[in-house]
């Protein structure tokens, strides 16, 4: 605890002599020069101690008596973020954006062209090869890893097999269109070794 300064000390009365504050220790008559907090919930209002209370105070004083394990992890993890309140880095409120100019307030229009360019690029993709074909047939963009390319096959041999579909030719068609871009994906995937 800290010592007090002499201002802190209990002023003369007037005509009189110095008076200096007694230990607040019940009983003790020595001089207190040292500050202790009452409680963790009143940590402004102090008791004044001579050296040995002091001592005997701080090895018996802990500030999380009485609180629980939970209340007191969440006391620490408050104050590590200087009891400030926070939100997870990369989100902007509570909605996560694709395209960082979203998050910004554009009162002047000057993104506008670009944000029209992202989204034209985005919307006009076209596979160059045979890959990239056969991930478009899939529903897909690269890059891919093969567990998902299997995952979105099985999901779509389910949609589009015969006995789901009551015989169509045109679910027939469109699954073998599938069978083969799979085809060509795992022989990819082979051949990287991805």
């Amino acid at each position: 605890m800290r010592r007090l300064r002499e201002p802190e000390l209990e002023q003369p009365r007037a005509g009189g002599p110095a008076t200096a504050k007694l230990c607040d220790q019940a009983g003790c008559t020595a001089e207190g020069l040292y500050r202790a907090p009452k409680s963790r919930d009143r940590l402004t209002d102090y008791y004044v101690f001579c050296l040995d209370h002091v001592r005997d105070y701080n090895r018996t004083w802990d500030y999380y008596r009485g609180m629980s394990q939970d209340q007191i992890e969440a006391h620490i993890r408050y104050d590590t973020v200087w009891q400030r309140p926070t939100w997870p880095l990369g989100t902007f409120g509570s909605q996560r954006t694709r395209d960082p100019l979203d998050a910004i307030r554009d009162g002047f229009g000057l993104f506008s062209e670009r944000r029209a360019e992202n989204r034209e690029a985005e919307e006009h993709w076209r596979p160059r090869t045979a890959e990239e074909k056969a991930l478009s047939v899939l529903g897909m963009k690269p890059p891919a890893v093969f567990a998902e390319i299997k995952a979105r096959y099985k999901e779509l041999v389910k949609r589009l097999h015969p006995d789901a579909n009551g015989g169509d030719k045109g679910a027939e068609e469109q699954l073998k269109v599938i069978n083969q871009a799979y085809s060509t994906l795992k022989q990819a995937a082979q051949g990287s070794g991805r």
